[in-house]
């Protein structure tokens, strides 16, 4: 993986600017033809983002052409990845260091230490969260204090640069984060509650504190997903533009992943307008709305999603990979999207608030549909079935973390129109 550089960026959006010169020079002295930009989602640390680049980049020099100079970045920024997660074919030291038993109401000491470091102002609020999952009491009011102090952690002062960034197809905050809170924890207990014994009080108790820590995880997702966002628009999207100042001949190639998804996608949005440097954006398990895209919303005419039209950006297609495997996506994604006001049944909730690394593009004209496998088209936007080769992992995530395969490495290529060897 052979030349590597890397961007890391604040919560804000701020680059580390001698890495970014670093880039530029580089990039030009290496005669770089064609420059792949992974963006990492939720992880813990920087070692896993880049383990995460070593094993998806690893098939890439092999299969291109004699004339083909890659390149690549790694994109480092602050997200947190829950310790109880598994990440396929990563050692456990990697994936699920020292985390609690699955299923188990707490807050184990390497996700209070990610949490910590992601919110690095609240460790009273976190001292506290850690101290009520742990009591999993049944007296309400500390579920409902439970529920406050997951909002205030996640919650941004109103001059904050990364704000606005959080919704893709409307604007307000979660229904998770202002619903009920006993109501809420009841929400995300029953979706991953697969036991089916009878609800015993003990059970009932625990049960509902399982809810309570899904909150705590999709809550801190809800501010990963915010944060990508403006980092994409504030921070990658300049830094190509620059680079297509500079190194006008380089053709660059966006993949993200999870909200690296997001992040390379808003990169999109924050681009100078004439560049056309951008020759491919590949999605995988992209944790954000089917609606993104989308010129028209379906449950309203007169707005589309966040980023319609942006598509248009790239000189070449648009791919989004998914999974139905996927069950952060397709289980816990929309209930935790939906926002507050919204009357949506838990009928059609799916189909309103789905993610676009779940059941691909929605609602943008022109969208073509594919297996994994088949001819990938070079222009527009594509969806990519990716469910064969992107099906293992445990709970509650599924999938969502399964994309080092040569497959989807090779829908990169052919939609870079990356000369193979």
């Amino acid at each position: 993986m052979e030349p590597y550089w890397e961007l890391t960026f604040d919560a804000d959006g701020d680059v580390d600017t001698a890495q970014r010169e670093e880039l530029l020079s580089g990039a030009e002295r290496e005669r770089v033809t064609d420059l792949l930009v992974f963006a990492h989602g939720w992880n813990n640390e920087q070692r896993d983002a880049r383990r995460l680049y070593e094993r998806f980049f690893a098939p890439c020099q092999a299969m291109s052409g004699a004339r083909v100079r890659l390149g690549y970045v790694g994109v480092l920024w602050p997200a947190i990845r829950f310790a109880d997660e598994p990440i396929p074919d990563f050692p456990p030291s990697a994936a699920t260091p020292a985390a609690a038993p699955p299923g188990e109401p707490v807050l184990d000491e390497v996700t209070r230490e990610a949490l910590a470091r992601a919110f690095p102002e609240h460790h009273a609020e976190l001292d506290r969260i850690a101290e009520l999952l742990a009591e999993h009491s049944d007296v309400p009011s500390r579920l409902y204090e439970f529920g406050r102090l997951v909002r205030d952690l996640v919650s941004l002062r109103e001059s904050h640069p990364a704000r606005h960034f959080g919704e893709d197809t409307g604007a307000g905050e979660p229904a998770m984060l202002t619903d009920d809170a006993i109501e809420v924890c009841e929400m995300f207990a029953a979706v991953l509650d697969t036991e089916g014994a009878p609800e015993l009080f003990g059970r009932l108790r625990k049960r509902l504190w399982n809810g309570a820590h899904e909150l705590l995880r999709q809550g801190t997702y809800y501010a990963m997903k915010r944060r990508a966002g403006a980092i994409g628009q504030l921070g990658l999207g300049p830094a190509i533009g620059l680079l297509a100042r500079d190194v006008p001949t380089v053709r660059v190639h966006l993949i993200g992943h999870s909200f690296g998804a997001r992040l390379v996608s808003y990169a999109l949005r924050g681009m100078p307008a004439d560049v056309r440097t951008v020759k491919s954006t590949t999605l995988l398990q992209g944790a954000f709305s089917h609606y993104a895209f989308a010129d028209r919303l379906p449950q309203d005419a007169t707005r589309g999603g966040a980023l319609h039209g942006i598509q248009r950006r790239i000189d070449g297609p648009l791919i989004s990979c998914y999974s139905r495997h996927d069950d952060a996506l397709g289980k816990l994604y929309p209930l935790a999207s939906k926002l507050a006001g919204d009357s949506t049944s838990f009928l059609n909730l799916w189909e309103r608030w789905g993610a676009i690394g779940y059941d691909g593009i929605q609602a943008v004209d022109g969208t073509q549909r594919i297996t994994l496998g088949h001819a990938v088209p070079t222009t527009g936007c594509v969806s990519v079935d990716a469910a064969a080769v992107v099906r293992r992992g445990g709970p509650p995530s599924g999938a969502h973390s399964d994309i080092c395969h040569q497959e989807l490495a090779r829908v990169v290529f052919t939609a870079g129109r990356i000369a193979s060897a």
